[in-house]
C-alpha cells in the first residue's frame, strides 16, 4: 500500500507500506478518495506538530470500500461502500459524562492524533465507519464529513426559514453551511474576496458578494429592513471577518463560530451587549450529522460534484496541498486512491 507521510512543515513524502490487518471490532478500508481540508493545510504549515508528532499519515475526510472484516464484526461485507466519522472518544470526561462526546476533553482526532485516510489501506474501529448508498459515486461521498460539519454548524445556529443568514467565508465549509442553510429555507448571503469561490458559490445558486465593494453591513439592513441577519457564520478565520459577523447581526442574533483562529481576535463586545447577541462555537459534529450529511450527498441537496475542483494522483499530494495554500481556482481538491499501489 501507499501513504502521504507529513515529515515537517511543507515537507510531504509518499510511502510503501504493508497494509496493517484489521484486529477484533476492526474493518479495513481500501480508500479510493481523501479531500484536503483546512486542518490538513495547518498541520502541513507545521502548526499542529504537537499533536501530529511527525512522520505521520494525515487526512480524515474519505470515501472507499470494505477491504477486510475483523473478528466480531458485523453488518459490513467486503466491497461495501463506507466513509468514516474520524473521532474516537474517552466515554469518561466530563464532556462524555454529559452527553457532549464529540468534544471530549481526550478526543483522538484520526488523521490529527492518530493515523489518518491519506493512505489506499486503512484500518480502522468498526464503530467509526458510517455506510454509503451502493449508488453514491465515491468522488462526491469524500464531501460527506466537511458536510457533517457544515450540518452541525447550521444546527447550532438553530436555523429556520424565517432566518436571514450571512456566511462569512466562501472555502468549502462556507460554501456548505450556505447551502444546508438555504436547504433549511433561509435566505443567504456568502461573503467572499476570491473572485473564484465567489463564482462556485453562484453556480450552485448561492447569493455571494464581495466585501472590498460591497457595503456588507448596508446590504444585510436592506435586505431586512434595518433588523440584520438572525445567524452569522463566520468561517474565514480573519479578524475582518469576525467583525462582519458582529456587525451584521439584529437584535438577540446568533454568530456561530466555525473557523480556527489561530489567535485571540478583538470582537465587538459593545455590540455583544447592546444586542443581547448570543456567541456559539461550532467544532465538531455528532453521529446524526453524518448520518444527514450522506442523505444530503446522496440526494443532490448539496452538489458536491460541482465543489471538487480537482482530483489528482497521489503522487501530486504535495503540489495539491500547493494550490490550496496559494488559494486561486480551487475549492475542493481530492487524491485519487484507486491505483495508488499499482
Amino acid at each position: 500500500m501507499k501513504a502521504v507521510v507529513y515529515r515537517s512543515a511543507r515537507h510531504l513524502e509518499v510511502q510503501r507500506r504493508a497494509p496493517e490487518p484489521p484486529g477484533p471490532d476492526q474493518l479495513r478500508i481500501a480508500v479510493a478518495y481523501t479531500g484536503i481540508c483546512g486542518t490538513d493545510l495547518h498541520v502541513y504549515h507545521g502548526d499542529m506538530d504537537a499533536r501530529v508528532g511527525p512522520p505521520a499519515v494525515i487526512g480524515h475526510e474519505m470515501s472507499g470500500r470494505v477491504a477486510e472484516v475483523g473478528e466480531g464484526v458485523t453488518g459490513y461485507a467486503v466491497g461495501q461502500p463506507v466513509t468514516v466519522m474520524p473521532t474516537r472518544f474517552c466515554g469518561r470526561c466530563a464532556a462524555c459524562r454529559r452527553g457532549n462526546a464529540h468534544v471530549c476533553h481526550a478526543m483522538d482526532f484520526l488523521g490529527v492524533d492518530s493515523p489518518g485516510a491519506m493512505q489506499s489501506s486503512w484500518t480502522v474501529p468498526a464503530d467509526l465507519v458510517v455506510p454509503l448508498p451502493d449508488d453514491l459515486p465515491l468522488d462526491r461521498a469524500a464531501l460527506v464529513e466537511p458536510v457533517a460539519v457544515a450540518v452541525h454548524d447550521v444546527r447550532r445556529g438553530r436555523v429556520t426559514d424565517a432566518d436571514q443568514v450571512v456566511v462569512v467565508g466562501g472555502g468549502p465549509i462556507g460554501v456548505l453551511v450556505a447551502t444546508v442553510a438555504r436547504h433549511r429555507g433561509a435566505r443567504v448571503l456568502l461573503v467572499e474576496p476570491d473572485p473564484f469561490r465567489r463564482s462556485v458559490a453562484a453556480g450552485i445558486g448561492i447569493d455571494a458578494v464581495d466585501p472590498a465593494d460591497t457595503d456588507v453591513v448596508a446590504l444585510v439592513d436592506e435586505r431586512t429592513d434595518g433588523a440584520g441577519a438572525d445567524v452569522a457564520f463566520e468561517v474565514s478565520g480573519s479578524a475582518a471577518g469576525v467583525g462582519t459577523a458582529v456587525d451584521v447581526l439584529t437584535t438577540r442574533g446568533r454568530l456561530v463560530m466555525v473557523a480556527i483562529h489561530p489567535q485571540p481576535r478583538p470582537v465587538n463586545l459593545h455590540r455583544v451587549f447592546w444586542r443581547e447577541l448570543e456567541l456559539l462555537g461550532a467544532r465538531l459534529y455528532q453521529r446524526e450529522d453524518m448520518v444527514e450529511a450522506v442523505r444530503l450527498v446522496a440526494s443532490g441537496v448539496v452538489p458536491a460534484g460541482q465543489l471538487i475542483s480537482r482530483v489528482v494522483p497521489v503522487e501530486a499530494a504535495a503540489s495539491a496541498f500547493t494550490a490550496l495554500e496559494e488559494g486561486g481556482g480551487v475549492l475542493k481538491v481530492l487524491l485519487d486512491w484507486r491505483e495508488a499501489d499499482r
